[in-house]
C-alpha cells in the first residue's frame, strides 16, 4: 500500500447544491447538531467559522472510535461551490503527514451531487488512526446526515 494517494466519492443528494454548500460555507458550527452520532464537538480555535485560515478543533467518531483533529480552511471558491480544508493534529496528525479534503457541490436536476476528494500522505505504512477509506466513508455518512437535515428544514 502506498504512503500517499487520493480517495474520492460522489454522493447524490436531494437538496440543491447551493443549500448543501451553504452549510459548509456558513454553518460549520452546527454540524455537531446535524450529525450528532458522528460529530461530537466543534470549537473555533482561530479566526472565524467561514473564511480562509480559520482553524477549528473537531471531535468525531470514525468506525466507532472517538477521534480528534484540527481543520483549516485553505481555499474557498464560491463560484464553483468548492472548499478545500487541511486536517491535522490529534489522532489524524499522529498518522498523516498531510491530509487535504476538498468538498465540491454540483447542481443537477432535482438535487445535487457532493464530491469529496481526500489527498493524503501517511507518516508510515501502518497508520494507527483511521484509514483514508474510513475517513472518506465518514464524510459520506455526514453528507447523508446533512442532506436528511436539509430535507426536514
Amino acid at each position: 500500500m502506498a504512503l500517499s494517494g487520493k480517495v474520492e466519492a460522489e454522493v447524490d443528494i436531494k437538496a440543491s447544491a447551493d443549500k448543501f454548500f451553504h452549510v459548509f460555507r456558513t454553518q460549520l458550527q452546527h454540524l455537531p447538531n446535524i450529525s450528532s452520532e458522528r460529530i461530537h464537538s466543534a470549537v473555533l480555535h482561530e479566526g472565524d467559522w467561514e473564511n480562509v485560515d480559520a482553524v477549528k478543533h473537531w471531535e468525531f467518531s470514525i468506525e466507532g472510535k472517538k477521534t480528534s483533529a484540527k481543520e483549516k480552511i485553505e481555499v474557498v471558491d464560491d463560484d464553483n461551490k468548492t472548499i478545500t480544508f487541511s486536517v491535522f493534529d490529534g489522532e489524524i496528525g499522529e498518522s498523516y503527514k498531510s491530509l487535504r479534503a476538498t468538498l465540491q457541490t454540483i447542481d443537477k436536476e432535482n438535487g445535487g451531487i457532493v464530491k469529496w476528494t481526500y489527498e493524503y500522505e501517511k507518516l508510515s505504512e501502518n497508520v494507527r488512526g483511521p484509514s483514508p477509506e474510513s475517513i472518506l466513508d465518514f464524510a459520506v455518512f455526514v453528507t447523508k446526515d446533512i442532506d436528511d437535515h436539509l430535507g426536514k428544514a
